[in-house]
């Protein structure tokens, strides 16, 4: 693993000028495209709450979705370095924020990953390795608010 400092580019284009950029609350629309080294582009535009577009991700989902990613990749690490073959991993996690007219923060994620391992694998070392992860994710890492994990580990019924 290659310890340091690590920068990460990302660019983020507006695309929501219909014309008469912000003169109006309700005139802009708020889309953009976040692009990064080459990638496929990532629609984006703000919670349809807030004038958003629906079918475009939002930074909210992006949060969470980073927080859940980064778990996945580590508890992938962990179980691969442990002899723990994992067959299939799903997360259905959730973000909850607070939003008042003061500020808008999230007050905590929950992950809820779905973990199938091979039969006969260490079940209870499997839903261990998730604290781990947990204490090792860079995003969880990097916030402010609680990231909460109840994990289910299942063995492989082949």
């Amino acid at each position: 693993m290659a310890h340091g400092e690590h920068k990460y580019h990302v660019s983020v284009q507006w695309t929501g000028n219909r014309g008469s950029g912000t003169s109006g609350y309700r005139d802009y629309g708020r889309d953009h495209v976040i692009a990064s080294g080459g990638k496929p582009d990532i629609p984006g535009s703000s919670d349809p709450a807030f004038l958003g577009d629906a079918t475009r991700w939002n930074p909210e989902e992006l949060l969470v979705a980073s927080a859940s990613a980064c778990h996945k990749l580590w508890y992938l690490h962990l179980c691969s370095d442990a002899g723990i073959v994992v067959l299939d991993y799903r997360d259905d996690a959730e973000g909850t924020m607070l939003d008042t007219a003061q500020e808008g923060r999230f007050s905590q994620i929950v992950l809820r990953p779905r973990v199938t391992i091979r039969a006969g694998g260490d079940v209870e070392r499997a839903a261990h390795l998730h604290h781990v992860a947990h204490q090792k994710c860079y995003v969880a890492n990097s916030i402010n608010f609680p990231i909460l994990c109840e994990p289910v580990v299942e063995t492989d019924a082949r």
